[in-house]
């Protein structure tokens, strides 16, 4: 995996230096064969003029006394059978005459007492009567500097290749190092070890900010491991006592010889204890359908004005028998997309609590309205005991019940699926001190149709 990665730096390096000395070598062999040409150029044009001016004779005495002294520049001027007038080329050289009248050739040139073979591009111009003009240009330093470009285009390569190498290496390996470290995290908290976290350098890259994120889902899903745990334990502990009773009771009635009335009543009970446990039971089911999300099918439009107002009217008996004033203010046309049956529940749960702790006497007011900037509200206050500022997220949790509501009936997830479905429909619970009492209160976000 390290040397893949490192080949992978390595090649892309030197793909584009390569690249880019190449585009510099083939702009610069271009610039330099230009510059040739357009020095030809010029000077056969010049030539030639001056043979329309001076005739050959003149043309003849111009590129003898130009001929003298040179290391670059090559002239040659021949008779219409080639044979040397001029010039500082013995002989019309042996090459096949390209478009445009250009010619790339091979002569013999004397240094000191050596003679070396240079290469050279000239080109050729017919006079008049035949006769031949050959102005050209020494090309082999031209030819010798384009052999240095290349050669030192490989030691780039070469070069870039090495660099590449390297640093591929070192970021592969610094990557890696980074991936270990996830991989040795996810190794020890697969092992059992949740507090593990993965190391943020400090960086601010984007591996520490990858790091951050995973370290943000580690901490929620030790949480929710953590939430699990203590879900479990509080139904072994809640749930333990109803089927302890319930099972002693039936164990006590096939016991005894008693007539048909006492079997009824054991039974009776026997009912109501389950009955308590389906209830605990289906608060689970709707917290975790809250928690989970549904489909886009349970999802409607919701006249909560109207749903509301029933259910009011629904416990309006069950508040007279206790005793309590039930007072409501709801306004008119409030509407809300959302599950009607978890907010109905919701909503239950929050007058069964409102009911079941106010002492007779007491009053319980519900208002439902609108705030300016659209977001919808509902509020449930009571005259009860109230709960602690230091309790009221305590209470949120699952199965969690005060010492002093031990004594009433009821399983501890009230609330729970009322935060629950608070945080399915995106609102806001709170739980506020009534003087005296409780108040708890739901803010639905503004809706846009």
């Amino acid at each position: 995996m390290l040397f893949r990665m490192a080949i992978g730096y390595a090649v892309l390096f030197v793909v584009s230096v390569t690249a880019l000395f190449g585009f510099l070598y083939w702009n610069t062999a271009i610039f330099v064969d230009e510059q040739t040409e357009e020095t030809i150029q010029a000077e056969i044009t010049g030539l030639a003029e001056h043979y329309r001016q001076a005739g050959l004779l003149g043309l003849r005495d111009v590129i003898s006394e130009r001929s003298k002294g040179q290391r670059l520049s090559l002239y040659l001027l021949t008779d219409p059978m080639r044979r040397p007038i001029a010039g500082n080329l013995d002989q019309w050289p042996v090459a096949e005459t390209l478009p445009g009248g250009w010619i790339s050739f091979a002569y013999e040139r004397q240094f000191s007492a050596s003679i070396k073979q240079h290469q050279a591009r000239a080109r050729h111009l017919v006079l008049a009567g035949g006769f031949n003009l050959l102005v050209g240009q020494d090309v082999q330093d031209q030819i010798r500097f384009e052999r240095r470009l290349r050669l030192s285009l490989v030691w780039v390569g070469a070069f870039a290749l090495l660099i590449g190498l390297s640093g591929g290496l070192a970021l592969s390996r610094n990557w890696l190092r980074h991936v270990d470290a996830v991989n040795r995290t996810a190794r020890d908290i697969m092992a059992g070890d949740l507090s593990r976290r993965v190391p943020v350098r400090g960086a601010d890259d984007e591996l520490d900010r990858l790091a951050k994120n995973l370290n943000d889902m580690l901490d929620r899903i030790e949480a929710l491991m953590l939430s699990l745990r203590q879900v479990t334990d509080n139904i072994a502990h809640d749930l333990r006592s109803p089927l302890n009773r319930l099972r002693g009771r039936l164990e006590v009635a096939l016991m005894t010889d008693d007539d048909c009335d006492a079997y009824r009543q054991a039974l009776s009970d026997t009912v109501k204890d389950a009955d308590q446990l389906l209830q605990t039971f289906n608060a689970l089911l709707l917290i975790g359908e809250a928690e989970a999300g549904l489909d886009r099918h349970a999802i409607g439009e919701i006249d909560l004005s109207a749903r509301v107002a029933d259910l009011i009217e629904l416990f309006e008996p069950a508040a007279d028998d206790a005793g309590l004033a039930l007072a409501a203010e709801i306004a008119p046309e409030i509407t809300l997309v959302g599950n009607l049956e978890l907010l109905s529940q919701a909503f239950v749960n929050l007058l069964d609590n409102a009911i079941k702790y106010t002492p007779s006497g007491g009053r319980i007011g519900v208002k439902l309205g609108r705030e300016t900037d659209g977001a919808v509200f509902l509020a449930v206050a009571d005259s009860g005991p109230g709960i602690p500022a230091s309790d009221r997220e305590h209470v949120l949790e699952r199965f969690v019940r005060l010492e002093s509501c031990r004594s009433s009936p009821g399983s501890g997830l009230g609330l729970s699926l009322v935060k629950a479905v608070a945080k399915m429909h995106k609102a806001e619970l709170a739980l506020g001190d009534n003087l005296p009492g409780l108040i708890v209160t739901l803010r639905f976000p503004a809706q846009r149709n």
